[in-house]
């Protein structure tokens, strides 16, 4: 194999939306040849996460590790995180404060709202309610007219409503969390990764404490407050070519868990559907802002 072979097997995966084992395989043998070949944290970042993706977080974590030995801000950032959730065991918030800190120092802005959040619930350092509350606000400056998707809009502006909901301020966290919402299902429509459907899960949730729920007027990400309990769903989608594909979706609920059915095809987990399901060959997450709700209702 040659760096240039490498790279184009890099970029037929990038471009690839349905890999199958044999490209994955390529893939990681692709990248680890320009690992050893060019000495690049860039590759190193890039398989590492591609494992994390893939929850295989032992690889990731040996990857990030790598770049962080070349002092790269966003190996140190993304080890904050195997620590901090405990990926690899344990967590261990030493480690995760030591590496957000380093990240922040290099002007890293999930970095701080990490930091803040450590703060804010006593993870190895003293909690301070207030620091954290003073980072999120001066965070909040610095993202509020942010454009690009991988900004951290989203994640600071729920933090922020949740400060303006305990304070009382429910019109103002409101706005927010649908601020947050627009922007993160614009991100998910091009990176449906666990995290970023993580946080709109939480999102939903938190909105519709302050909010009455309208079951009128209904959007896609709605849903994860609908299937909550046992619903019935139709839902349509028009394709480019104009033609119009309708969806039927159920939940079915047990003390212990919720199912959902989609045009027969069970998942295990509301969670599961929003990663996984599809319509026409699309994602739904993929086509969310194409997709009408017709009927809702109690199963």
């Amino acid at each position: 194999m040659t760096i240039e072979e490498a790279k184009k097997i890099k970029h037929d995966f990038d471009k690839n939306q349905t890999p199958t084992d044999e490209d994955k395989f390529m893939y990681t043998e692709g990248m680890d040849f320009l690992i050893k070949e060019t000495g690049e944290s860039y590759y190193m970042m890039e398989l590492g996460g591609w494992y994390y993706e893939q929850r295989e977080f032992m690889l990731a974590k040996k990857y990030y590790e790598m770049a962080a030995a070349l002092d790269d801000s966003n190996a140190y950032l993304s080890l904050g995180y195997i620590w901090y959730y405990g990926r690899v065991g344990e967590p261990d918030y030493k480690k995760a404060f030591e590496c957000y800190k380093k990240a922040g120092e290099q002007g890293s802005i999930v970095a701080e709202y990490k930091l803040a959040d450590m703060y804010k619930n006593g993870y190895y350092v003293e909690k301070d309610y207030r620091r954290y509350k003073d980072i999120i606000e001066k965070l909040y400056d610095k993202v509020e007219n942010a454009q690009y998707l991988d900004e951290a809009k989203p994640e600071i502006f729920t933090r922020l409503a949740a400060i303006r909901a305990e304070e009382g301020r429910k019109a103002e966290a409101a706005e927010l969390y649908l601020v947050a919402e627009d922007f993160l299902a614009q991100r998910i429509k091009y990176n449906p990764f666990f995290g970023n459907l993580t946080i709109m899960k939480y999102l939903i949730d938190n909105l519709y404490k302050l909010l009455d729920f309208d079951w009128y007027d209904i959007s896609f990400y709605d849903l994860y407050y609908v299937l909550q309990a046992p619903s019935v769903v139709t839902l349509t989608f028009m394709d480019d070519g104009g033609n119009e594909m309708t969806g039927k979706l159920s939940s079915v609920c047990d003390d212990s868990s919720i199912a959902v059915e989609f045009n027969g095809k069970w998942f295990r987990t509301i969670d599961d559907f929003f990663a996984k399901a599809e319509l026409g060959g699309h994602r739904l997450t993929e086509i969310y802002d194409r997709i009408y709700i017709l009927e809702a209702g109690s199963n």
